[in-house]
């Protein structure tokens, strides 16, 4: 599945809501899974960037789905919440960056010069992989159960199970 998102041009917005003395929130957060989160008003809840304008309020006063935040997308969305892929006209959310799936469909996500991603990690085997849906690794429980993910079928006969 093709998750990105299309765009009008490069430029992003920036949102930030106010408190009295109208200074600007930062709402730049860290979520779950070491990920680019979202802060919610109460300063505790951080939602995933790509729980941000998914029609779902996850923050108690729904800034989440704000018109300000989402009306145009991804425009209106911080810098942080948002990775432009390689086409310029597609974008995902920032916590879909390195996550070793291909969400922009051209592995812009998941590429070292691009995303700046780190090396397979633990759970994942290196390899050229078979199936649209991986970049450049493959996750390990997929290593060993007979059917080919990577080419050469390196995960069927040199990954450990």
């Amino acid at each position: 599945m093709n998750k990105t998102h299309p765009q009008r041009n490069g430029d992003v917005a920036t949102f930030g809501s106010t408190e009295s003395s109208g200074k600007r929130v930062n709402r730049l957060c860290t979520a779950p899974n070491n990920r680019t989160g979202f802060l919610c008003d109460d300063r505790v809840t951080c939602v995933p960037a790509s729980w941000v304008c998914d029609r779902v309020s996850n923050c108690r006063n729904g800034e989440d789905e704000q018109e300000q935040l989402c009306g145009d997308l991804p425009h209106s969305l911080p810098g942080y919440l948002v990775f432009y892929c390689s086409n310029p006209r597609s974008w995902v959310y920032a916590d879909q960056r390195c996550n070793g799936m291909n969400d922009c469909g051209d592995c812009s996500d998941e590429s070292w010069s691009l995303a700046a991603c780190p090396p397979c990690g633990q759970e994942w085997w290196s390899c050229s992989p078979v199936h649209f849906e991986f970049c450049s690794c493959i996750p390990r429980r997929l290593c060993r159960d007979g059917i080919q993910h990577c080419l050469g079928w390196s995960d069927e006969f040199l990954c450990p199970a």
